[in-house]
């Protein structure tokens, strides 16, 4: 009986000096985390669509644990070190990893900061959940 070998589709490379993913220097290393080379156009497309059908903080908090998980990489959502008068002082960043594309290291926050729009009481709960309302000391 013939055994089953699982190749991992990766993601289709970026053209030469559109992308600083280090895709080369990660497919040279043998034991390498491949997660991030993973997430094709296709399931780029997924991810942002995923992330705009979020509608609370628990979908969010969520969302974040499956993209750790899948990806190896965090996206990170805190407030500012500055006052937050706005969304603007949020910031929201997915963590820079060997393989990651430069593309959706810009269009996940992008999606994560349009459903903070739309859903202002999740930004809210972003503060409450680092205690900014200082609701820990009384």
């Amino acid at each position: 009986m013939l055994q089953q070998v699982h190749i991992p589709i990766l993601r289709i490379e970026c053209p030469p000096g559109a992308c600083v993913c280090e895709r080369e220097i990660l497919l040279a290393n043998p034991g390498a985390d491949l997660r991030p080379l993973q997430l094709t156009r296709r399931e780029e497309e997924r991810l942002l669509d995923r992330i705009d059908q979020v509608t609370s903080y628990e979908q969010l908090t969520k969302l974040q644990a499956r993209i750790k998980a899948n990806l190896g990489t965090e996206l990170r959502i805190v407030p500012g070190p500055n006052e937050v008068r706005t969304l603007r002082g949020i910031i929201i960043s997915l963590e820079d990893r060997p393989g990651l594309c430069k593309k959706v290291r810009q269009s996940v926050p992008a999606a994560v900061r349009r459903v903070l729009e739309r859903h202002p009481e999740i930004t809210y709960a972003i503060l409450d959940a680092h205690d900014l309302f200082g609701r820990g000391d009384d």
